[in-house]
């Protein structure tokens, strides 16, 4: 026999198969409630306790719940936990449910409130702002393939920005690694699909629908207006739009127009390079000992976001960098305006995402009080800046932006008081003056209490009871409350007095009079909150109406932010303004690396500066020397300060003079990629061949031992064949650093390259690492010295001291392993060397005697006596 399902377990279980894999949030009075697997999963992941609720199919039901008023704090932890939530909400009110289910013929008693989902959570699609990082973006991409074309469709619903771009099928993984998204779609079908991607019917991705959903969002009879958009484009935008009105249950969220990347605009990474510089984040993952982290200098969460932008996407064209380089020099050249414009940007809130939550749906009095200060503040702005000379072009440009809000910041100003609240359901947030209406409702309901405060001194007066009192709770309302001692001298009929409900020690009350002030101060504060509501509501629309050039406004502050910030950076560091040249050179003097730079700082230490000189006479380095002598700094710090040009920063040099450059590539480092089957040396070959079929006479290229995973002829043969590769074919800017002495031979046939080391002496049988670079070749490589200098014991030491020096012996032989690259019998006068060792001589060689007991030393001789014995016979 079937087991009978409840009402309330019918509808849950009918939302739960409608949520579709997300955790329900089932809303149940003052809490969210989570059953059966829902229940388990979450309170494993919010550390609350599973607890259990009646019983479903003859088992308890799981069962776990969080307060609503808590209920964001959880959803960051869930989402955190690469979860996705569904919201159900109560849609009616219980007074609502009893009339439905009169209309219907059921009991009454039975009427179950209405609920439905009105809302899925999910990493892409937050607004709210404890879900989301001040200072990063959070964005939802989706990609589709139409007839071989990747469309991409970005947006950060938090701020309404979209853009759309495609780019070649190769070019995804690169294009993916810079826009880090939160939540990534994709239509289901398609094979090559990244993972992990949430697969969405292929019909969603259409771009007959993407173009008639933009028409329809911004209110456009042609999209011709915004830009050049392809199909695939479209298609992914179609595909964007459908996920957002899937998760906001028909509502949109703030979308501003699309802008459209064009290719060849912004300085090409792909993701190893990304990962090898740590653009974002360290090799840890951590903020800390990224680049980012050591340049951020922004005061605002929006100047933060649009920084990192920058970094992770720098740019690609001469004009839009000098306008970004000359108002960052304007303000790194006036200290005292820089202070006040960073002081005014230091109090203004985050107006793009406070405008994001207000379109969505989601905003609260505290978003219109936040709008109203900011948009003051940017009035403020703009008059500072206006005031000076010299104006920048990039500066002219944003200054308009700035202004223009004044009938709204006025308005918002009068409705506001001055800090109004989160949530709006208890009121309060309305201005006295603004709605004489209000006020009068207001004095209703305050004359009322007082009027009841009065009560309550007559009643205590009238009954000799001291210890009555009139209080109020959510259910009851207000009532007389007396101790117990007390109770009897009310109970009768001529007090006055009805009998309410009786207490462990305290028994309460009802009064005609009291009952008329309740009704008076329940009635006058319900039409205060209505009225409240319609003025909170007639706001928003005034608000949403002025939404783009809210989002203007927010922009063009970011990017004064980042500006300051980056004159306050390159202020601290000494850095210089770059000069951007159209020809392939890069002349750096006095270079630093700005992560070690700022951690040497920290400790009291100072970085040593290299130049770095290339030309198209002189374009490829082969930089030698010792392991932690340098050579992998030298490379990353040029490499980030070509990045960092480009991005429209001053760089940690004394001059620069960098030519435009197309793309970066950086291979330094490797790891295994287990996942892919992928050992070390296999991760280094698919991101050297990257680089050899896509950099080109523009690229900047760093490479860092490559051939080091395998044998030493392989390696040898492949860093021989990479360099020339580089000189011949792709002739590119590009350092290479290697402990191949052999690779100098190069210098003879490659007319563009050169020799270069980095600097260390031993003294006193010590290496001295100096991380100063030098012409010419490396005469060594130190690798003994730098064990040493690890701690590596010297027995060890000792014999590697021997073994090296019978295979130098053999290298001399044999002519060394650049002797035409033929049979290269390296190892073999050693091997033959071997097989005549005296083991006792070999053995003693081993013994360190200062660190030998004398039973240890005694048990050695007699050791080397029975060898001995066992050579002679």
């Amino acid at each position: 026999m079937t087991a009978k399902v409840t009402p309330m377990m019918e509808q849950y279980l009918a939302l739960k198969e409608e949520a579709a894999g997300a955790l329900l949030f089932y809303r149940m009075g003052d809490f969210f409630e989570l059953f059966f697997d829902d229940a388990k999963e979450a309170a494993g992941i919010l550390d609350i306790a599973l607890t259990s609720r009646g019983e479903h199919g003859g088992d308890p039901v799981p069962m776990c719940g969080v307060p609503v008023h808590a209920a964001e704090g959880y959803l960051a932890r869930l989402i955190k936990a690469g979860c996705r939530v569904a919201i159900a909400e109560q849609v009616e009110t219980p007074e609502e449910a009893k009339e439905r289910a009169r209309e219907e013929g059921r009991p009454v008693s039975k009427a179950l409130v209405k609920r439905d989902i009105v809302r899925f959570v999910t990493a892409g699609t937050l607004t709210e702002e404890a879900l989301l990082e001040p200072r990063r973006a959070n964005l939802l991409a989706a990609i589709c393939n139409v007839r071989g074309t990747i469309g991409i469709a970005t947006a950060d619903i938090s701020t309404g920005q979209m853009v759309l771009e495609d780019c070649a099928p190769e070019s995804l993984p690169a294009a993916l690694a810079r826009i880090a998204a939160s939540e990534l779609v994709a239509p289901d079908g398609w094979e090559d699909a990244p993972e992990p991607a949430d697969l969405r019917d292929q019909s969603e991705f259409s771009s007959d629908a993407g173009e008639k959903q933009l028409k329809t969002i911004h209110g456009l009879a042609t999209l011709d207006g915004l830009g050049d958009f392809s199909r695939a484009m479209l298609a992914a935008a179609g595909g964007l739009i459908a996920y957002l009105e899937h998760a906001g249950r028909g509502n949109l969220p703030f979308l501003l127009p699309p802008v459209v990347r064009e290719p060849g605009t912004h300085l090409a990474m792909d993701e190893a390079t990304r990962s090898s510089l740590e653009i974002h984040v360290s090799q840890k993952g951590d903020r800390s000992g990224s680049l980012l982290a050591a340049v951020d200098r922004c005061v605002t969460g929006a100047g933060a976001r649009q920084l990192a932008e920058d970094l992770g996407a720098p740019l690609a064209l001469q004009q839009p960098i000098e306008q970004r380089l000359a108002l960052v020099a304007r303000l790194h050249g006036d200290p005292l305006l820089r202070a006040d414009l960073r002081g005014i940007l230091r109090a203004i809130p985050d107006i793009g995402r406070a405008i994001g939550r207000i379109v969505a749906g989601r905003g609260s009095p505290r978003d219109l009080g936040q709008l109203r200060d900011g948009l003051d503040q940017a009035r403020k702005v703009q008059e500072l800046m206006a005031g000076q000379s010299d104006l920048p072009d990039l500066l002219q440009r944003l200054l308009p932006a700035l202004r223009g809000h004044g009938a709204l910041v006025d308005h918002l100003q009068r409705a506001l008081v001055t800090s109004p609240p989160t949530e709006r359901g208890q009121g309060g947030y309305i201005a006295e003056g603004y709605d004489a209406a209000l006020d009068e409702l207001r004095g209703i309901s305050s004359n009322a209490r007082r009027a009841i405060a009065a009560m309550e001194a007559r009643y205590r007066e009238d009954t000799g009871i001291a210890a009555l009192k009139i209080k109020h709770n959510g259910v009851l309302g207000y009532f007389i409350e007396v101790p117990s001692r007390h109770a009897d001298a009310l109970m009768t009929p001529e007090s006055g007095f009805t009998h309410r409900q009786t207490m462990a020690s305290a028994v309460r009350f009802n009064s005609i009079q009291l009952h008329e002030e309740a009704t008076r101060i329940a009635e006058a504060g319900g039409h205060a909150l209505a009225a409240e509501e319609a003025h909170f509501e007639d706001l928003v629309s005034q608000t949403i109406a002025s939404r783009e050039p809210i989002a203007a406004t927010a922009a063009a502050l970011a990017r004064l932010d980042v500006s300051a910030g980056l004159a306050e950076r390159a202020d601290e560091g000494n850095w210089c303004r770059p000069d951007i040249a159209a020809d392939p050179l890069l002349e750096i003097t006095e270079g630093r690396h700005p992560v070690v730079e700022a951690a040497l700082a920290a400790s009291g230490e100072r970085f040593v500066a290299n130049d770095c000189l290339l030309k198209p006479d002189d374009r490829l380095w082969l930089v030698g020397g010792p392991n932690m002598g340098g050579k992998s700094t030298f490379l990353r710090q040029n490499a980030l300060i070509v990045l960092m040009a480009q991005a429209g920063s001053f760089v940690p040099a004394s001059r620069a003079r960098i030519g435009l450059t197309d793309r970066l590539f950086s291979r330094v480092g490797a790891s295994d990629n287990l996942a892919q089957g992928r050992s070390t040396f296999m991760v280094e070959m698919v991101e050297t061949a990257a680089i050899l079929s896509q950099a080109t006479e523009r690229s900047f290229v760093i490479l860092d031992e490559v051939g080091r995973g395998t044998s030493t002829y392989d390696g040898l043969a492949l860093a021989w064949a990479v360099v020339e590769a580089v000189h011949e074919t792709n002739r590119s800017r590009c350092l290479f650093a290697t402990h191949y002495h052999e690779l100098s031979r190069l210098v003879e046939t490659c007319d563009a390259l050169s020799l270069h080391h980095v600097r260390a002496r031993e003294w006193k049988g010590d290496l001295v690492l100096l991380h100063e670079l030098a012409e010419g070749p490396a005469d060594r490589s130190y690798g003994l010295a730098v064990a040493k200098l690890a701690g590596v014991s010297k027995p060890v030491l000792a014999r590697a001291t021997q073994v090296l020096g019978r295979l130098e012996k053999g290298r001399a032989e044999t002519g060394g392993l650049a002797a035409g690259l033929g049979e290269l019998p390296l190892f073999a006068a050693a091997l033959e060397e071997e097989e005549t060792v005296d083991p006792v001589r070999e053995r003693l060689n081993g013994i360190e005697v200062d660190a030998l007991s004398p039973r240890e030393a005694l048990e050695i001789l007699y050791e080397l006596k029975r060898a001995a014995d066992s050579t002679e016979s």
